[in-house]
């Protein structure tokens, strides 16, 4: 797996992006798929179907987003999609509420509170596994370094706290999970920091992991070139006066992500375990061992991805938040679709706020 994993890493983001959409379906199956066991709802109506067509609605959603905020220059030279991209949201409402009233259609007598059941299931599943999924796509146009540090530190923490707590571990944790200890989660703690530290130190060398993915329509690919922002360059930063007399230096050359990655490795230790203890409930009330048993000796893929949604809005916010401003893709595209006119007047008034700052020189008048 991890062999397959650094094979698709080599292939690039849109393979990535490709194994993000295949884990959030085959999550979303395993999640319904146990609903439909436990309340015993094979023959009801429509209902495997329009689980089913509420996870195309709801990617369609939006995918048809992320393609309106990172594909402006093509969608422009393609009619079509022109006029999906512009009533995006009107289609997407119109098929959401076809499926509706399909499943109102589709009530019958004796069962409507068990489909009532059912529906609020489909809803929460495609809240947990498509929502979170569409955030990791967000990161990864944000650099692939967005991605991989994340989710190696949920690894990371997840390896070592089993070590942690196998060789040292006395005191139980929590009782969703007998064989969690504090010495594991502690011991993992440190040393996802640790990692993480070191893990963004080597990816942040590298433009094929730190530059924005973005798609060039004259080569018509992703690419990842560019000049990396002041996150990944080396910076010096002074040491604590406690630090100077043991490392016997005044300052040392960071970059300045590897700071950000300690608070993805901070979530990774002390939060993202929450996410295991809550799948771990969740199979307790529903008295199942593993979601499926997709991966041998491993359970089902959502066995293994429960901590990583957590992680994945939790680094979605972070970057909204503290790293990312406008982005230029999406202003761009909705200043394409206004009337020529309006283009003009925006045109004149970034125009004469640029000669203002200096940017610009003033055109000279005959």
């Amino acid at each position: 797996m991890i062999s397959l994993f650094f094979l698709i890493i080599y292939m690039g983001s849109f393979m990535l992006m490709l194994l993000v959409l295949g884990i959030q379906v085959k999550c979303f199956h395993e999640i319904i798929t146990i609903g439909y066991r436990v309340y015993h709802s094979y023959d009801l109506p429509w209902f495997r179907t329009l689980s089913w067509y509420f996870l195309l609605c709801v990617n369609y959603f939006f995918y048809g987003e992320t393609v309106a905020d990172y594909f402006a220059t093509f969608v422009q030279r393609e009619e079509q999609l022109q006029f999906l991209i512009r009533y995006h949201r009107f289609i997407s409402f119109a098929l959401y509420l076809a499926g509706f009233c399909m499943f109102v259609l589709s009530l019958v007598k004796k069962h409507y509170r068990l489909q009532f059941y059912m529906f609020a299931w489909t809803h929460v599943t495609l809240l947990i596994t498509v929502t979170q999924s569409h955030l990791v796509i967000q990161n990864l146009f944000e650099g692939m370094i967005w991605f991989l540090v994340p989710i190696s530190s949920v690894i990371c923490n997840d390896i070592t706290a089993y070590l942690f707590g196998f060789f040292f571990g006395r005191t139980p944790l929590i009782k969703l999970s007998p064989k969690k200890t504090w010495e594991g989660f502690i011991g993992g703690f440190f040393s996802t920091v640790v990692f993480g530290f070191i893990a963004a130190y080597v990816l942040s060398k590298y433009q094929y992991f730190v530059c924005p993915v973005e798609y060039r329509s004259d080569v018509n690919s992703f690419v990842t070139d560019c000049e990396p922002s002041e996150l990944f360059q080396l910076r010096s930063y002074s040491l604590p006066p406690f630090l100077k007399s043991v490392l016997r230096q005044e300052t040392v050359s960071l970059y300045p992500f590897q700071i950000h990655s300690i608070a993805f490795s901070t979530f990774a230790s002390l939060i993202g375990p929450f996410g295991g203890f809550f799948a771990s409930g969740f199979k307790r009330a529903f008295k199942i061992k593993d979601f499926a048993n997709t991966i041998p000796g491993h359970g089902g893929i959502m066995d293994r991805f429960d901590c990583q949604y957590l992680m994945a809005t939790f680094v979605h916010v972070y970057i909204t938040s503290f790293i990312r401003g406008p982005n230029p893709s999406k202003v761009l595209q909705q200043l394409l679709v206004l009337q020529p006119e309006q283009q003009l007047n925006i045109y004149k008034t970034l125009k004469t706020h640029l000669i203002e700052k200096g940017i610009l020189q003033p055109t000279l008048k005959a």
